[in-house]
């Protein structure tokens, strides 16, 4: 059976799979909201020595934070709590998040862990992760004749045949 296309019938249909969406959404009752994970953005900065991770938690307690770095892999995790309010209190806006963040990223292999510093100063997590020698750019003199002409070039790791 070959059925004719009918614009306004699609348009019906999605609009009842909208709808089913927002209900679904807006079925729970306020009072039973739970707290969620939520991701942490990340600035990731680099310069000839370093990398620099910055991370903006403002109000979270710096004892409150793990900080890995396994397998070239930094992972930051944190939870903020939420407080407590004055009985019969009632919120018009409520947008501060609550709950527990993580946050996992892989640089390249060459960091030196046991040298990476972490500091937390005005809300802002900034940790640096110092390169290892064999990844730092280097200088090679080449000569040509009678000229000799610097060139930067970068130290590769071995590739893993």
């Amino acid at each position: 059976m070959l059925t004719r296309w009918d614009p306004f019938r699609e348009m019906m249909a999605i609009r009842h799979t909208m709808d089913r969406m927002f209900d679904s959404a807006l079925a729970a009752p306020a009072s039973n909201w739970q707290p969620m994970s939520w991701d942490l953005a990340l600035d990731v900065s680099e310069n000839q020595d370093e990398f620099i991770v910055k991370a903006s938690l403002p109000g979270i307690n710096p004892e409150d934070l793990e900080i890995t770095f396994t397998n070239n892999t930094l992972t930051i995790k944190g939870e903020t709590r939420e407080e407590k309010n004055e009985e019969g209190a009632r919120f018009h806006l409520r947008e501060r998040r609550i709950g527990t963040f993580s946050r996992s990223i892989t640089l390249p292999a060459g960091i030196e862990a046991d040298k990476i510093d972490a500091r937390y100063e005005g809300g802002v997590l900034r940790l640096s992760l110092p390169k290892g020698e064999g990844v730092k750019p280097k200088k090679i003199a080449v000569q040509s004749g009678d000229h000799r002409r610097v060139i930067e070039a970068k130290a590769s790791e071995p590739s893993k045949n």
